[in-house]
C-alpha cells in the first residue's frame, strides 16, 4: 500500500521518456573540444537527463551584476540538439568569492562560535538576508534567460541543502530563531511552559533573551534543543521556498525540486515536512564501502525516499559509478555492483538513475570521485558498465510510473529521532535507528517489501506495522497506530516508545505513556544495560542494550527476562485489539531473536515474501496502473540463484528461466 495514490504535479518532469538516465554535468570544468566529445559519449551511453550548473555561480556572475552565459547557452543548445533534458540548477550552492568579500556576514557560524570560511562549498547561512538577496537575484536571472529553452525540464534548487552544515549560530540565525519561536508560541509564557524553564532558573521574560543552544557549561534545555532542530530544518526549507517562489513567478509550468540525502546517516532535516514543497522527490545516496551489507543500507535509503514521496516514483539524483573520494578508504565498486545498485533503486521506486558526475574531474577535491566517464576514458570497466546500464534502463521503459505495494510498514519520524538522541537519556546506547534498521534488514533479506511511513500517515492496508523507539509521539499519531491494530493489523511497539509528547514532556503514570492502553502493559522502571551487557530470555534468545520492569494490565506474556533483578518479568507481550493485535518488545534482541520474533509476527499477520528465492536475492515488485507487475530479482551472491517467477525478463527480452546469474539482475514482467 502507499499513503498517496494521486500523482504529484512534478510527474511532468520526465520529458525524456522511459527511465531517466544521466548525472551531474559540469561542462564549465572543460574546454569546448571536450564538451563536444561529451555529446557523442552521451549518445553512446543512452543519456537523456542531466543536472547542469550546480556549482557555476562564480563563472555565470564573475563580478557583481556582470554575467557570462555564453558557455551555458552553448551547452543547453547542444544538449537540446541530442534530445537530452536538463534539470537546471540555481547555481547557489557555493557563493562566489566576491560575494563573501563584500558580505562576510553570510558565512556560517558553529555552536562554539567558529566562523566557517570559503574555499570549500556551502559556506553560507540560509538566514542571511544578504545571501538570500543575491541568491534570489541569480535565480531570477537564470529563470528569465532559460524559461523557454527546449532542454529545460526541471529546476534543481541549490544542492544537498544541509550537507556539511545543518545548524547555524550566527547573529542573523539567532534573530530568525527568535522570530520562529514567537510565531510558534505566540507568548513567552507559552514557550516557558513548553520548555519547562522552571527547571534550573531558565525562565525567559521576553523572546529577545533567547539564544540558540550553543556551547554551555552543562547540558542544555532539551525543549530548546528540540525546537532549534525544528527551526534549523525549517530555515533551510524556508530558504528553498524563497528560491522556488522566484522560479514559480517566472516559469510556473516547470517543476522544482532539490536533492535530499535520505539515508541512515542524515537526521538534520525533517524530509516528511519538506515533501509537500517538492514537486518530485529527489535523493542522493552513496554506499559506505566498509559496510559488508551496504546493499541493505541502500534498500533502507530507497524505502525511506519512497516513503517521503508518498509512494510516488522519485529521482535518484546522485550516486556513484564506483569509488567516492570522502571515505577513509575509497574502495571501487565490484564488477556488476553499479548495475545492481542502480536497479535496486529502480526496484524501490526510482524513475531516474543519475550519478555524480558525468565526467571525472582532473582537479579539485573530488577528482578521485568516480564518474560516468572515468579518467581512463572509454577503455575502462566503468565506462562499459555505464553503457550496459544505459541499455538496461531503456529496456525498463514499461516500469516507469509503476509503484511498490507493501503489506508491512515501519513507522519513521525525524522529530522522534531528534528527541530520542538529545542528551541526558537513560542510555547512550539507545539509538533511534538501531532496532528500526534491524527489523528492516530482516525484512529485506527475507524478500518482504516494507514501507517507511510517518506516524500520521494512513496505515490502512498494512497487515504488519512496526513502531521502533518512537520516543516522542503526539496523541493523534498514537491513536492512528492504535487504530491500525483495531482494524486488523499486527502492531509491534518497542521499548522507549510513547515516552514523551512532542514538547519532550514525560507522559506520567507509567511508561510507555501514549501506548499503555493499546499494549496492556505498564512499565515501572527502566533497566538499561551497562556497556557490553547481555541478557538471556526465557526462550533462550539473547538481547542487549535495554530491559525494564514490565507489569501486565491486559496483555499476556510471550517471553520473559531471566536472572536478577527481572526474573520472570515480561520481555515480550501480546494483547488482542479489535480484529488485530498489539505486541510490546521490552528489549533489543540479537539477530536470531529478531528473526524468531519476525516468524511470529509474519505468521500472525499473513505477510510473506514477494517471491520465493535462494538466499542473497533481493526481491521487490512494482505494479503499473493497469495491473501489470514487475518483479526485480537482484542476486547479491557470487553463485547462480533460483527465483520463483514466470514471465519475460525485460533485461534479456526472453522468457525468465527461473535463475539469476551470479551478481546479476532479472526484471520479470509477470503474467
Amino acid at each position: 500500500m502507499t499513503s498517496q495514490e494521486t500523482s504529484r504535479p512534478g510527474s511532468i518532469w520526465n520529458k525524456a521518456g522511459g527511465i531517466a538516465f544521466g548525472g551531474d554535468y559540469n561542462p564549465e570544468q572543460w574546454p569546448v573540444s571536450v564538451r563536444l566529445e561529451d555529446l557523442d559519449l552521451m549518445q553512446e551511453a543512452g543519456v537523456n537527463f542531466l543536472s547542469v550548473g550546480i556549482f557555476s555561480w562564480a563563472l555565470l556572475e564573475p563580478a557583481e551584476g556582470q554575467y557570462d552565459f555564453g558557455w551555458l547557452d552553448e551547452v543547453m543548445d547542444n544538449l537540446a540538439g541530442i534530445g537530452v533534458k536538463v534539470a537546471l540548477a540555481t547555481a547557489t550552492a557555493a557563493p562566489p568569492a566576491w560575494l563573501v568579500r563584500k558580505h562576510p556576514e553570510i558565512l556560517p557560524v558553529t555552536a562554539d562560535g567558529t566562523v566557517l570560511g570559503p574555499g570549500s562549498r556551502r559556506h553560507y547561512t540560509p538566514s542571511s538576508a544578504a545571501y538570500r538577496r543575491y541568491a534570489t537575484g541569480i535565480t531570477r536571472v537564470l529563470a528569465e534567460r532559460y524559461r523557454a529553452h527546449p532542454a529545460l525540464a526541471l529546476w534543481h534548487v541549490d544542492n544537498e541543502l544541509g550537507c556539511h552544515v545543518s545548524e547555524f549560530y550566527g547573529e542573523e540565525d539567532a534573530a530568525a530563531f527568535r522570530g520562529w519561536l514567537e510565531r510558534r508560541y505566540g507568548t513567552i509564557d507559552a514557550l516557558n511552559a513548553s520548555w519547562g524553564t522552571a527547571f534550573w532558573s531558565q525562565n525567559y521574560g521576553s523572546f529577545d533573551e533567547i539564544q540558540p543552544p550553543a556551547v554551555a557549561p552543562s547540558t542544555l534545555n532539551p525543549g530548546q534543543q528540540l525546537d532549534f532542530q525544528r527551526f534549523s530544518s525549517w530555515a533551510l526549507m524556508d530558504y528553498y521556498r524563497e528560491l522556488v517562489a522566484v522560479l514559480r513567478d517566472v516559469t510556473p509550468d516547470v517543476p522544482c525540486t532539490t536533492n535530499l540525502m535520505a539515508s541512515s546517516a542524515t537526521k538534520s532535516m525533517d524530509y516528511f515536512d519538506w515533501a509537500k514543497d517538492l514537486d518530485v522527490i529527489a535523493n542522493d545516496h552513496y554506499l559506505v564501502a566498509a559496510d559488508p551489507e551496504r546493499h541493505v543500507e541502500l534498500a533502507f535509503s530507497a524505502d525511506l525516499t519512497r516513503g517521503i514521496a508518498g509512494g510516488e516514483p522519485w529521482i535518484l539524483m546522485e550516486h556513484s559509478t564506483s569509488a567516492v573520494n570522502w571515505q577513509p578508504r575509497n574502495q571501487p565498486k565490484m564488477p556488476g555492483e553499479m548495475l545492481r545498485n542502480s536497479l535496486a533503486h529502480v526496484a524501490r521506486g526510482a524513475d531516474a538513475v543519475m550519478f555524480f558526475q558525468w565526467r571525472q574531474s582532473f582537479a579539485g577535491s573530488e577528482k578521485f570521485h568516480s564518474a560516468m566517464v572515468p579518467h581512463g576514458g572509454r577503455d575502462t570497466r566503468v565506462w562499459r558498465e555505464v553503457v550496459e546500464l544505459g541499455a538496461a534502463l531503456k529496456r525498463l521503459e514499461p516500469v516507469r510510473g509503476s509503484r511498490v505495494r507493501s503489506r508491512a510498514a515501519i513507522v519513521f519520524d525525524y522529530e522522534a529521532w531528534w528527541a530520542s538522541e538529545i542528551d541526558s537519556k537513560p542510555s547512550v546506547d539507545v539509538k533511534y535507528l538501531d532496532l528500526l534498521r534491524a527489523f528492516h534488514r530482516a525484512l529485506v533479506l527475507r524478500g518482504i517489501s516494507v514501507d517507511l511511513v510517518h506516524p500520521s500517515a494512513s496505515l490502512e492496508g498494512y497487515d504488519l506495522v512496526l513502531v521502533c523507539t518512537l520516543y516522542a509521539v503526539s496523541d493523534g499519531d498514537a491513536a492512528n497506530i492504535a487504530a491500525a491494530a483495531a482494524a486488523g493489523a499486527t502492531v509491534l511497539v518497542s521499548y522507549f516508545s510513547g515516552i514523551v509528547d512532542m514538547q519532550d514532556h514525560v507522559r506520567l503514570g507509567g511508561y510507555p505513556g501514549a501506548f499503555r492502553e493499546l499494549l496492556g502493559v505498564r512499565v515501572e522502571e527502566f533497566h538499561p544495560l551497562l556497556a557490553g551487557g547481555q541478557l538471556r530470555l526465557s526462550d533462550g534468545a539473547v538481547s542487549s542494550v535495554w530491559s525494564e520492569h514490565v507489569h501486565l494490565s491486559g496483555a499476556e506474556a510471550i517471553q520473559t527476562f531471566t536472572g536478577y533483578p527481572l526474573e520472570g518479568v515480561p520481555s515480550l507481550t501480546r494483547r488482542a485489539v479489535g480484529s488485530g493485535a498489539a505486541w510490546y518488545l521490552a528489549t533489543f534482541p540479537d539477530r536470531d531473536g529478531i528473526e524468531s520474533l519476525l516468524d511470529r509476527l509474519l505468521a500472525e499477520s499473513g505477510v510473506s515474501p514477494v517471491a520465493a528465492a535462494d538466499p542473497g536475492v533481493e526481491r521487490v515488485r512494482r505494479f503499473a496502473p493497469d495491473g501489470q507487475s514487475f518483479l526485480f530479482a537482484i542476486n547479491h551472491t557470487r553463485s547462480e540463484a533460483a527465483v520463483e517467477a514466470s514471465g519475460t525478463d525485460l533485461l534479456t527480452g526472453k522468457a525468465f528461466t527461473g535463475t539469476v546469474p551470479a551478481g546479476g539482475v532479472a526484471v520479470v514482467a509477470e503474467g
